[in-house]
């Protein structure tokens, strides 16, 4: 494990000498993140009232944080990368949750378009914008009533130099895929951005300049979908992934990226970046082994042994009574050697080398790499 590390943080000081490219400034004083379980850091369990099941967590926090990981997630290395601390929930209210810093607003299987009465989350994208205005709205009020609160929520400036951050668009992909086409949902691509539109809108109209824009990775590839939907080898890919589910996401990415480029004309005094997730997530599957892993889709932590261990009904951590027998979806021995940790998540692991690869500045639009002071002080 040890040496995979180093190896890592290598690779990653090397991609990132041999990045040339523009410049964005990184100094933000606090961030703003709105998102579904690839950056919910507890929202979706404190708005929810329950527990994530160890070993999620364990290998960071050593307890559950209500994050879907063994451990760290990609908005953590790059908080971390920042010099800014980890984002508390904006729904987590135990333990005097300090905002100076920011907010998370992410929670797990939230969409973009509205939730519905069979959602996993209600906190859908408009959700989410609409609770960060209440949560500035306060912040002001807080404010005004003296120094007192200062050190607990962001000072007033930091809602306009702040860096919006947003990972979210996999749930109204992945859900579709249970009831309808790919034609259908390839169609509904257009509403999906149109929602997304209208939040980006509230919130540069509530003083945001800086927006991060990280688009969807390859869905085909996760364990859940290989098991449900690659049962039939012709739907799969060289890559073991399924077709289907990543032509959607490029569909569904391609039009985003459009989509950003638009809103870089229309408001021309903000910063907005692309990050081009897919690619990267998609290398770090093709070439696993590159990179220090063993297991490209095979799920950690879960139920059933190989080539999958994954099994709908029981999720990781969970002990159930399955076909007469109780069962417990087991962690493996070392979470380091897996790209997914439960079938739908990517483990720390993996997380790390996605968060140092988008610090590289090359897979993003506009791109970035020789205005970084911050990572001469990369932690991980």
């Amino acid at each position: 494990m040890a040496s995979r590390k180093i190896a890592l943080q290598v690779f990653t000081l090397l991609s990132i000498i041999s990045s040339v490219a523009n410049s964005i400034d990184f100094n933000y004083p606090a961030v703003f993140n709105f998102g579904d379980s690839n950056s919910d850091t507890g929202d979706l369990a404190a708005g929810l009232g329950f527990l994530l099941d160890p070993p999620n967590g364990q290998i960071y926090f050593k307890t559950a944080t209500g994050r879907f990981c063994d451990g760290r997630l990609i908005v953590d290395f790059l908080m971390d990368a920042m010099e800014l601390p980890f984002l508390n929930a904006y729904l987590e209210s135990v333990g005097v949750p300090n905002f100076r810093k920011g907010c998370n607003f992410a929670a797990a299987g939230s969409t973009i378009l509205p939730a519905t009465a069979t959602s996993v989350s209600p906190f859908s994208f408009g959700v989410q914008v609409n609770q960060f205005l209440r949560f500035k709205a306060r912040v002001l009020e807080l404010l005004a009533k003296g120094k007192r609160f200062d050190r607990y929520v962001p000072a007033e400036d930091y809602f306009q130099k702040g860096l919006y951050m947003f990972d979210i668009g996999q749930n109204d992909l992945a859900g579709a895929f249970y009831s309808k086409t790919l034609d259908q949902i390839v169609a509904s691509i257009p509403n999906i951005l149109v929602e997304f539109e209208t939040g980006i809108k509230k919130l540069y109209d509530q003083g945001g300049r800086n927006f991060w824009i990280h688009n969807t990775g390859p869905l085909g590839c996760l364990t859940q979908n290989v098991a449900k939907f690659g049962t039939d080898p012709s739907k799969l890919d060289e890559l073991g992934c399924v077709s289907g589910h990543n032509q959607a996401a490029k569909l569904l990415n391609l039009q985003l990226h459009a989509l950003t480029k638009k809103l870089q004309g229309q408001y021309a005094d903000s910063n907005i970046t692309y990050v081009d997730i897919y690619t990267i997530k998609s290398n770090l599957i093709a070439n696993y082994s590159r990179y220090g892993f063993e297991q490209p889709i095979m799920a950690c932590c879960g139920y059933g042994g190989p080539p999958l261990n994954y099994d709908s009904r029981i999720s990781c951590g969970q002990t159930k009574v399955l076909n007469g027998t109780s069962v417990t979806a087991k962690a493996c021995s070392d979470s380091t050697e897996y790209v997914n940790w439960d079938g739908i998540h990517y483990s720390e692991a993996a997380n790390q080398y996605i968060s140092s690869q988008i610090l590289t500045g090359k897979f993003s639009d506009p791109p970035f790499s020789d205005r970084m002071p911050f990572l001469l002080n990369l932690k991980f």
